[in-house]
């Protein structure tokens, strides 16, 4: 129950003096729970309607800080697992388990099998950013869809029939988003040259004015051959006068704005529906980008993208 479902069901039985088995069926609680309430706010006051920890008070039974310590030093010492550990240090290897996660030991194959140090690119903060202002920052990427035969797939036939799938190459969804409003825009091309990326920033830019972005600042993306090496992307960059960025290698979740934004194209619109053809797939994503911007509320900031370009 929510603390004001606790506070109607105290109301109803202490000051409307009503049955608490009647106003428990009324709420859809248990007796029991119905009368757990009434005590607590008896004993407490309003105060004993919060929330509480269910962490225990005391747990005996914790494993002592010394013991973890020999468990840290075993498991940098020798880099096994927790089944391997648990006869060397005598701990449980669930236990070994609980012990390494607390202490936010990194996995082993994370590690260098040689010197223990990590190799695995890891992120290097967990605080979730934001550029202030619309167009301060814009991620590109492109995404590859496999091209739909005429007559459907095996989405819309099932993969026990035979359909002509292969062999018919891929479309390259281009797509950029802002990112303080997640005002997106996305284009399907049958390449990812650098011409074709740099005409679809182009364009991106001119979408973007039109709903009320007038100047992009900077410009991020991986380090693809058409976003690092080719002049004609770079000087729609530079015609734009924004900065191009790029990401860090190995680092996807630095442009996760856009990879997210292609996480939501993915299952919203190439393969929200069985499409009969590729050419209805293509007729399908205006009207869907616009329902992105305009329709949807983002779960980031309780608006659409539309929105927050214009909170008026």
């Amino acid at each position: 129950m929510t603390t004001h479902g606790r506070a109607l069901l105290v109301r109803r039985v202490i000051h409307d003096g009503r049955p608490v088995s009647h106003v428990a069926k009324e709420l859809g609680v248990s007796r029991q729970c119905a009368h757990r309430w009434v005590a607590r706010f008896r004993a407490e006051g309003a105060a004993g309607l919060d929330d509480r920890s269910s962490r225990p008070r005391r747990t005996p039974t914790k494993t002592r800080p010394e013991r973890e310590a020999a468990v840290l030093q075993a498991r940098s010492r020798l880099r096994f697992g927790p089944a391997r550990l648990a006869p060397e240090t005598g701990v449980p290897a669930r236990t070994i388990s609980r012990i390494l996660h607390r202490h936010q030991v990194p996995p082993l194959a994370w590690l260098d099998p040689v010197t223990g140090t990590v190799i695995r690119a890891s992120r290097s903060t967990t605080n979730r950013y934001e550029r202030e202002s619309p167009g301060e920052l814009v991620h590109v990427d492109v995404k590859k869809l496999g091209r739909i035969p005429d007559g459907g797939g095996w989405r819309a036939h099932g993969r026990g029939e035979q359909v002509r799938g292969r062999g018919i190459g891929f479309d390259y969804v281009h797509a950029a988003v802002d990112d303080h409003t997640r005002l997106a825009y996305a284009e399907i091309h049958p390449d990812e040259k650098g011409t074709t990326a740099a005409g679809f920033l182009t364009r991106a830019a001119d979408y973007f004015k039109q709903h009320g972005i007038t100047t992009i600042e900077r410009v991020i993306s991986d380090n693809a051959f058409a976003y690092r090496n080719s002049t004609a992307f770079k000087k729609a960059v530079a015609d734009l006068g924004a900065t191009q960025k790029f990401i860090k290698p190995h680092c996807p979740w630095q442009n996760g704005k856009v990879e997210r934004f292609n996480r939501t194209l993915a299952t919203e619109w190439a393969y929200r529906q069985p499409f009969a053809s590729n050419q209805a797939r293509h007729d399908a994503l205006a009207p869907w980008i616009e329902h992105y911007n305009t329709g949807r509320i983002h779960s980031s900031h309780g608006l659409t993208p539309a929105a927050r370009v214009s909170p008026t």
